[in-house]
């Protein structure tokens, strides 16, 4: 089709504009623009459900995942009528809550969605506790025995919690709270955590922030989950060579070694009419008995 080729689809009673829908964004597999709207509306469940009340990031690819690209804060112009805008400072963000906004922001090629920690009207209390696992080198084969780790200690003090696949090359691990503690509150555990584990596995974790100085150790980052900071939202697309999408898994899937790359476009959706939302999977956790226990003066030793 010549490049100025359009079409119009109906969502939910929006006319949107489709701009080249033959256009392939993810080469190595042949997913055109058309595909991804197309495996996109089968996600919207999912990923529309973690981005409603959040300040949404994208990152746009006009060519595709090998042209140039850029991030986008504030809402592209001109923005239809039918997308919210929630203030933030000097930045309109996009307010990713429906279907045809989705639709229109992947016709811009908007191929990532990062959603902030923080959420929309409620700034110092966040609803869930992210650790951030982020290997140093690119190709990490202990990524998984690393999360594994991390979900077994939580685990020991009383704390459930889901991994989820950045979509690229870490894991995040989670925690539902109830929304009663600050972000700083939360750093605090997540910093008892962090030196725990660099402790007791010097040769696979590090909490050394400057990526220079980590050599091949595995990043436990527990200073990111904070206010104004983002996170690949649950569900989204990531722009890499499979196609990959962050994706919340199970423990065991941790332990049997499932790696970030195993789910992608093209696979999904059969998976989440399997699974469903995993991140649905455990309640919000009170975690101020941990912090207060913390807080306690330890014992000389």
């Amino acid at each position: 089709m010549g490049a100025k080729h359009k079409g119009v689809l109906n969502v939910e009673g929006q006319q949107i504009a489709v701009s080249n829908p033959d256009k392939v964004l993810w080469p190595e597999l042949g997913i055109t623009k058309l595909m991804y709207l197309q495996v996109l509306a089968g996600l919207a469940p999912y990923l529309l459900k973690h981005c409603a009340d959040r300040y949404l990031t994208t990152i746009r690819y006009p060519n595709g995942i090998h042209g140039k690209s850029f991030y986008q804060k504030n809402a592209p112009e001109p923005t239809p009528d039918f997308v919210r805008i929630a203030h933030q400072g000097d930045i309109g963000y996009v307010v990713l809550d429906s279907l045809p906004t989705l639709i229109w922001l992947a016709n811009l090629a908007c191929l990532e969605f990062h959603a902030s920690f923080d959420r929309i009207g409620r700034p110092l209390h966040p609803t869930e506790w992210v650790i951030d696992i982020d290997p140093s080198r690119e190709e990490e084969p202990r990524i998984m025995e690393a999360a594994a780790l991390v979900g077994a200690l939580l685990e020991s003090l009383g704390i459930p919690s889901i991994p989820k696949t950045s979509g690229a090359t870490g894991v995040q691990i989670i925690v539902p709270v109830t929304g009663d503690m600050t972000f700083d509150e939360l750093r605090g555990i997540g910093q008892f955590v962090g030196e725990y584990l660099a402790r007791k596995h010097p040769r696979l974790f590090t909490i050394e922030r400057l990526k220079k100085n980590r050599g091949e150790l595995i990043y436990f980052d527990y200073l990111q989950h904070y206010g104004g900071k983002t996170i690949a939202a649950p569900y989204t697309p990531r722009a890499r060579k499979g196609a990959t999408v962050s994706t919340p898994l199970t423990w065991d899937e941790v332990r049997g070694g499932a790696q970030p790359g195993d789910f992608h476009l093209l696979n999904i959706g059969e998976r989440l009419r399997r699974t469903g939302d995993l991140l649905q999977s455990v309640p919000p956790q009170n975690l101020r008995p941990i912090l207060a226990f913390l807080k306690q003066p330890q014992p000389m030793r």
